[in-house]
């Protein structure tokens, strides 16, 4: 995407965000933990963090816009629908951020503008 263009936020994630958050956190964590970490997004405040600055943060390869879930968040920015904040989780055991819902959103933002502002949940 070259031009510039404004990307529209819900205010809250949605709900389904939540189970897909459990789902991939299930396979890092035993059950009960697994669980904690949802408990702990869901009362979570909304912060703000730079796209590139999520990345850093999290280690994680950008996904290319070839990608089918990268190409229709993309889609969805360019109609001007809004996207869900992203959920993270901070691993301080490995100095990490896990991004456990929003991957393939978080790379569309990227490819529109690595400055970009993105809501984020974080616990």
């Amino acid at each position: 995407m070259s031009k510039q263009v404004e990307i529209k936020w819900l205010s809250e994630p949605e709900e389904h965000n939540y189970p897909a958050a459990l789902a991939y956190l299930s396979l890092l964590y035993d059950e009960q933990t697994a669980a904690t970490h949802v408990d702990r997004l869901k009362r979570a405040s909304i912060a703000e963090f730079k796209a590139k600055d999520i990345f850093r943060a999290s280690g994680l390869s950008l996904l290319g816009i070839s990608n089918a879930h990268v190409e229709k968040n993309q889609q969805k920015i360019q109609s001007g629908h809004q996207l869900s904040p992203l959920l993270l989780i901070r691993d301080s055991v490995n100095g990490k951020v896990i991004v456990v819902d929003g991957y393939h959103r978080l790379c569309a933002i990227y490819s529109c503008d690595e400055d970009a502002v993105i809501p984020c949940k974080i616990a």
